[in-house]
C-alpha cells in the first residue's frame, strides 16, 4: 500500500509539473501575440485623420473583433482615427509558408501604387505594411473592401498582455463602453 501511495504522489507531482509547463507555454504564446499586435504608431503618408469619428482619440471602446487571441471584449483607448478604405486580404508571406487568408485589415494607403480606391475583390496588390512578420512586400489578393473609419488602439488583452498602437480595427468592430 505504501508503494502505491508513493506512486500516486509521484504521478500527481508529474501532472502538476506538466500543468505548470503548459501554463508557461500559454503565457509565452500570449506574449508573442501581443507583441505582434503592437506597432510603432507611424501611419502611412497620405492617410487622413477622421474629421468626425464615432470614437474620438483618447476615448474608450470595447473591441468586438477577434483578429488575434485576446482581442474580443477588451477595452481599448483610441490612439488614432482615420477615414480610408480597409481591405481584407489573402497574402503570401515573404518569409515563406502558407498564405495568410482573409487578414483584417490592410488600408488603401498600405498598398504599393494602388490607384483609385476602392479596389475590387480579386485584385492582386503588393503590401507596404508591417503589421505581421512577412507582410511587407508580400503579394496579396483583395478579398473585400470597406469604406470606413479605421482605428489604431491601445489595449490590454483579455489575457493581460499590453498592446500599443494596434492597426487596424474598423468602426463596426467597436462598441461603446457601457
Amino acid at each position: 500500500m505504501e508503494n502505491q501511495d508513493a506512486s500516486i504522489e509521484e504521478t500527481e507531482a508529474e501532472i502538476n509539473d506538466i500543468r505548470t509547463s503548459i501554463l508557461e507555454v500559454k503565457e509565452t504564446i500570449q506574449s508573442i501575440f501581443a507583441e505582434q499586435m503592437s506597432s510603432t504608431g507611424v501611419v502611412p503618408d497620405g492617410l487622413q485623420e477622421a474629421e468626425d469619428p464615432t470614437y474620438e482619440v483618447g476615448s474608450q471602446a470595447i473591441i468586438k473583433a477577434d483578429h488575434m487571441p485576446g482581442m474580443y471584449g477588451a477595452e481599448a483607448t483610441i490612439a488614432g482615427a482615420f477615414d480610408t478604405v480597409a481591405y481584407s486580404v489573402t497574402y503570401y508571406p515573404t518569409t515563406g509558408g502558407d498564405p495568410v487568408e482573409n487578414h483584417k485589415w490592410v488600408i488603401h494607403e498600405e498598398l504599393e501604387g494602388p490607384g483609385e480606391a476602392p479596389l475590387e475583390p480579386g485584385t492582386e496588390v503588393t503590401l507596404d505594411a508591417d503589421h505581421m512578420k512577412g507582410m511587407d512586400g508580400a503579394t496579396a489578393v483583395i478579398e473585400s473592401a470597406e469604406d470606413t473609419t479605421v482605428y489604431m488602439l491601445d489595449f490590454t488583452t483579455t489575457t493581460g498582455e499590453k498592446v500599443e498602437n494596434h492597426k487596424w480595427v474598423t468602426e463596426s468592430e467597436l462598441s461603446p463602453v457601457e
